[in-house]
């Protein structure tokens, strides 16, 4: 009987799938049934954090606008919370993220100073 040989595509996939698991550690990336289950893990995991990441930085970036917002380290300066702010920026039609908010709380403080001013004004 004569021998047959087989596929190519089986193997090209499987090539393609130790590609994508090549940093992974032992088992991991030199099995194939384990390595399609880490696969999906790995996917999956990355879905779901890229959700989480946004709302991590939003957090941030509530929280360092609070801190700066709350500071009345000087005495002619107006402190209130960061809830206060948010609203007068809304009801000042002022439209600023709170990415770039936080940014500005950072770099320059007296900037953000000055913008609430104006706007309980």
């Amino acid at each position: 009987m004569t021998r047959i040989k087989r596929g190519y595509i089986a193997r090209r996939r499987r090539t393609k799938i130790r590609l994508f698991a090549s940093s992974f550690r032992g088992a991991h990336s030199r099995l194939t049934r384990t390595i399609t289950q880490q696969k999906i893990r790995t996917l999956v995991s990355a879905h779901r954090d890229r959700d989480r990441q946004k709302r991590n930085f939003r957090r941030l970036w509530i929280t360092r606008i609070n801190a700066v917002i709350r500071d009345n380290d000087n005495r002619n300066r107006v402190s209130y919370s960061y809830c206060r702010l948010i609203y007068n920026l809304y009801k000042g039609q002022l439209l600023l993220n709170r990415k770039i908010l936080a940014q500005i709380a950072i770099s320059n403080k007296n900037c953000l100073y000055m913008i609430s001013n104006e706007i309980i004004k």
